[in-house]
């Protein structure tokens, strides 16, 4: 959470932050909702992405819904689809699945000054519905009005769990059964660059967050050559050392100029 200094008095309040202080957290929760909507114009493709592939690899409907609804994480669920289509080890599949979705835990520690104070309830939930989109949004939406309440914070995040997780599901079980309907030349797969990059690119305000970027494209391309995704893991934590050395650097030559 930013600094006191970095919070703005009720003097230099913006019309959209005192419209969103003003919200009860029900009308944050709809308000959320609202804002994710969006959202559903990739989830949903890839969605049913998922229960095409899925349904090919030999899952039932159930077992797709199922998967979805409790693993609710595409690029680990695709993973794990894939490794069982290879007849790969289950230790292997899970291990596997796991790192994939090891980014969560960096989601997690980003939302703790913003939500930590949330019961121990909410905190559970929150755990389990926070996937990319949940995250970006939310988080882009605390930095905007950074004097909301826990339950208004709680009650925004939790309607875009909404708008983002349910069609996930619903639209992984269409695939499953409408996935032979559906035309080869249709590309399906469109939806997740897309979705990485409409909610990367607002989020690149700053110097940091552009070296950040920037590192991790390029690492990203260099390790390629390593298997299973693994240049990801080292992409990231380069990423993030670059986006923190920026930022410090930065500070630094404010400090001297002040």
């Amino acid at each position: 959470m930013p600094a006191t200094a970095d919070i703005p008095s009720g003097d230099d309040l913006t019309p959209a932050q005192i419209r969103a202080l003003n919200r009860s957290p029900r009308q944050a929760f709809w308000h959320g909702l609202v804002q994710s909507l969006p959202f559903m114009l990739v989830l949903v493709p890839f969605g049913l992405l998922f229960g095409v592939v899925a349904a090919e690899a030999g899952l039932g409907l159930v077992e797709v819904l199922g998967f979805s609804t409790l693993v609710l994480a595409g690029a680990s669920q695709f993973t794990a689809v894939q490794l069982l289509t290879d007849n790969a080890p289950v230790l292997v599949i899970i291990i596997t699945a796991i790192a994939v979705n090891l980014r969560m835990a960096m989601y997690s520690a980003s939302m703790v000054p913003w939500l930590g104070g949330a019961t121990p309830g909410q905190k559970r939930l929150i755990a389990y519905l926070l996937i990319d989109q949940t995250f970006a949004l939310s988080v882009q939406h605390y930095e905007k009005h950074p004097r909301l309440s826990i339950p208004q914070r709680v009650g925004y995040f939790l309607g875009a769990s909404v708008a983002c997780c349910v069609p996930w599901v619903v639209a992984s079980g269409l695939g499953h059964v409408l996935g032979r309907t559906i035309p080869e030349g249709l590309a399906l797969d469109f939806a997740l660059p897309i979705t990485f990059l409409a909610m990367i690119g607002p989020m690149l305000r700053t110097p940091a967050h552009i070296a950040a970027a920037l590192v991790a494209i390029i690492a990203s391309l260099v390790f390629s050559f390593l298997p299973s995704g693994l240049g990801l893991f080292v992409a990231a934590p380069l990423a993030m050392a670059t986006g923190a050395w920026v930022e410090v650097l930065m500070e630094r030559r404010q400090g001297v100029r002040a």
